[in-house]
């Protein structure tokens, strides 16, 4: 009798063994594709309370800010580290469709003729923040405006 039973422990415990492994593996929650929002959310924020500081090259403190230091700060802030530069930026960085962009993605622009030469934080609405350039001050702009339409490239957010 023990052995006319043999196969059905046999497939009770591969019956066992199938429900565990399947209900663990639904159980999973699968993970987001990108930088999670409430970073991006935190690093904009920084961002904004950074208007009106002034532009400095290669600067990424509040005394002065370039437009990669100004990403840089403000995502350290929101506990991303993120590189200087806009290169390093766009290694580190996966495109967005401009209709997904949400809070905190990287913006890449074409200034003076050199491609992905300028970078600013998304807000919302066609909105964003940047350090512009010698002489100016962290400030916002809007997307619709020409000389920004014109230059924009692409939108990128951290992987």
């Amino acid at each position: 009798m023990i052995e006319a039973m043999r196969p059905l422990r046999t497939l009770a415990a591969v019956l066992c063994l199938m429900m565990i492994s399947t209900g663990c593996a639904s159980a999973l929650p699968r993970p987001a594709a990108g930088c999670p929002p409430e970073i991006g959310e935190k690093a904009a924020k920084t961002a904004v309370s950074m208007i009106g500081r002034p532009y400095k090259y290669r600067g990424d403190s509040p005394a002065g800010f370039d437009c990669s230091g100004l990403v840089r700060y403000s995502y350290l802030a929101a506990g991303k580290d993120a590189p200087h530069g806009t290169k390093q930026l766009r290694t580190v960085t996966g495109p967005v469709g401009k209709t997904d962009m949400r809070e905190g993605d990287l913006l890449f622009f074409n200034e003076n003729g050199k491609k992905f030469s300028h970078v600013g934080i998304y807000l919302e609405g066609d909105v964003f923040v940047h350090a512009p350039s010698t002489g100016g001050k962290v400030r916002k702009e809007s997307l619709r405006d020409p000389h920004w339409e014109k230059s924009f490239l692409e939108a990128r957010r951290f992987q």
